[in-house]
């Protein structure tokens, strides 16, 4: 066994697709996006001879470490006390003061860490989300949604919203929509360039889609999604082995909101992400009764549950902590800027642009 830094991006990628706790936020181009904004992505890994057999794309910025839905490890790995030292030594050499995990686990799950001091820690992304299966034949997932939500994706469709996939182009749309939402909802959004950027890296493969929802040709709606290829699912969320698709970015303008934009643009990105052969659509954060300090507004979540599927649970973040005065500095730091506005991806509030 022998520690390395991947470098090609193509190794990295069928490492991370093929894990059966592979996510999005663990690609090569997630890292990439977040080097743009001042991160600093490293993909340690383990190796048995060639072969990559556990890892985590791991960002680095001020003195802290970080693994969004990572590192790709099994709770019960033995490798645990190999990862972990893995992790000391690259925190040393980037002066970390700690690395924050927070890996693709439901609540209950918990780190074989050989006895290694860990602690809780403030979650980052959203710690609940609704997964929709998309196994299924279209007319069957459309009857697992509530009724009003079949409604409103006719009503929208017959009052003549039409989504349309999007290029670069409709960014600038795709932003001024944003703009509105933020204002309308009190939340904080990236910047345009931040998503001409995401739009650039995710969706290099065609691995992502804007979708434009217009009524006489004004754009009233938009979101982003994105499934990179081969991207597995954990077992027991309601599917199993094949693709995950996410939803990361919406937004809508205050005007036509009676014509039922926002639903048939989910719709219409569920059908998306089964013509790309995924199985669950993930809709990416709502409140969650674990987290007090969710700032997810109740109907978020009444909403997302309206399109049917299986709330999920993850089990949050742990530290583990190198140099502890450092830790409770950064800690109180991070607590006071979770406390001013957040930012907004697929609504779900993400402190610290990660």
């Amino acid at each position: 066994m022998r520690i390395a830094t991947i470098q090609d991006a193509g190794r990295w990628d069928r490492f991370a697709s093929a894990h059966p706790r592979g996510h999005l936020l663990q690609s090569w181009a997630w890292g990439a996006l977040k080097a743009e904004f001042g991160w600093r992505p490293v993909r340690l890994a383990l190796l048995d001879g060639e072969d990559i057999v556990a890892g985590g794309q791991i960002l680095f910025r001020r003195g802290m470490g970080y693994l969004p839905k990572g590192p790709l490890l099994l709770p019960d790995s033995p490798l645990w006390p190999e990862w972990l030292a893995a992790c000391r030594s690259i925190a040393y050499r980037q002066r970390a003061f700690f690395l924050r995990m927070e890996p693709e686990w439901q609540v209950g799950e918990h780190p074989a860490a050989g006895g290694v001091v860990h602690c809780p820690a403030q979650a980052i992304q959203p710690r609940a989300t609704i997964h929709i299966d998309l196994r299924p034949a279209p007319d069957v997932i459309l009857a697992q949604m509530k009724p009003k939500w079949r409604y409103n994706i006719r009503l929208a469709e017959r009052k003549g919203v039409v989504v349309r996939a999007g290029g670069e182009a409709d960014l600038r749309a795709f932003y001024r929509l944003s703009q509105l939402t933020a204002q309308r909802d009190g939340f904080a959004i990236h910047s345009e360039v931040y998503y001409r950027a995401a739009w650039r890296l995710l969706n290099r493969d065609g691995s992502a889609i804007l979708l434009m929802a217009e009524h006489d040709g004004r754009p009233i709606a938009s979101l982003m999604a994105a499934s990179p290829r081969s991207s597995p699912i954990q077992s027991g969320t309601g599917a199993s082995g094949g693709r995950i698709a996410v939803y990361l970015y919406g937004a809508s303008s205050d005007e036509e909101r009676n014509r039922m934009p926002n639903h048939l643009l989910q719709w219409q990105a569920m059908l998306w992400a089964k013509e790309r052969g995924c199985e669950v659509y993930d809709l990416w954060g709502v409140p969650s009764p674990a987290d007090a300090d969710d700032q997810l507004p109740e109907g978020l979540l009444r909403f997302k549950e309206g399109f049917g599927g299986r709330r999920v649970q993850y089990a949050g973040a742990f530290d583990v902590v190198y140099q502890p005065l450092a830790h409770r500095a950064i800690n109180w730091l991070l607590a006071r800027r979770r406390r001013g506005p957040t930012t907004v991806s697929g609504h779900a509030a993400k402190a610290q642009d990660v």
